[in-house]
């Protein structure tokens, strides 16, 4: 049986899903050896990772581990657009067919970053009002 998570948490359970999935296409379709293959695996990695993490995020114990677990995603995403960027900077694949998944990355980055800033702001407010 499958958890609830809201709609909020499932769509972003999905778009993550989404987003490593289309990580992994890209990676298929880079031309194997040298700096491609450095490059690539590093994207695989933190690609796969947001997903991975977001879904540990909402399974999480606590909101201290929710929180952990969203900064370890807001990481990931980050470093995703750090390689997309090499990629596209370098000039090793076109720009143009980056620009979806780079925009991607940065959304799912800043939702990461807002997530990880309420959670914050609202563990700071229990910790005042105790």
């Amino acid at each position: 049986m499958d958890v609830d998570y809201g709609k909020r948490g499932a769509e972003l359970r999905q778009r993550t899903y989404d987003f490593a999935l289309r990580i992994v296409k890209l990676w298929k379709a880079l031309p194997k050896g040298g700096e491609y293959e450095v490059i690539g695996k590093q994207l695989l990695r933190c690609g796969t990772a947001v997903g991975a993490n977001y879904r540990a995020a909402t399974v999480g114990k606590s909101d201290r581990d929710f929180m952990n677990k969203i900064r370890v995603c807001q990481e990931e995403a980050d470093e995703c657009c750090y390689w997309l960027s090499l990629l596209a900077d370098s000039e090793m694949l076109p720009v143009k067919k980056l620009e979806a998944i780079r925009d991607e990355a940065n959304q799912l980055t800043a939702i990461m970053t807002a997530s990880a800033i309420t959670i914050h702001k609202r563990l700071l407010a229990e910790e005042r009002s105790a």
